[in-house]
């Protein structure tokens, strides 16, 4: 199972969970609704103690930040050796590319095309 499809289901335990809480405030709910509410909720805290995640705090925001941080340096490519002779094409075409400017458009210099 990958990180995100994890915290998904984390995140779908916790919303789980609060709907749970708002049934068991819910004066209207009858004893019946509230001993299942409990049972469930009970249920699903233990899945969440087994899954070893933080509470749904600022520090669950750091977990994920941390697992997602850990997994994009895993997943990286090697960096580019510096100075390759891409970098050298490069300056070339550009140094090209300058000169052929400067040879066709009229210049200070006279060299170019004469004005119209």
């Amino acid at each position: 199972m990958r990180i995100h499809e994890f915290m998904l289901s984390i995140e779908g335990v916790r919303r789980k969970l609060r709907r749970i809480a708002a049934i068991l405030r819910d004066p209207a709910a009858t004893e019946n609704e509230r001993a299942n509410a409990a049972a469930l909720k009970r249920r699903l805290e233990q899945r969440l103690k087994e899954a070893g995640v933080p509470k749904g705090d600022w520090t669950d925001a750091a977990f994920r930040l941390g697992r997602a941080l850990t997994e994009i340096k895993k997943s990286a490519p090697p960096a580019a050796p510096a100075g390759d002779w891409t970098d050298g094409a490069f300056r070339l075409g550009s140094a090209l590319r300058r000169g052929y400017r400067k040879l066709r458009t009229p210049g200070a210099d006279g060299g170019g095309r004469p004005p119209k």
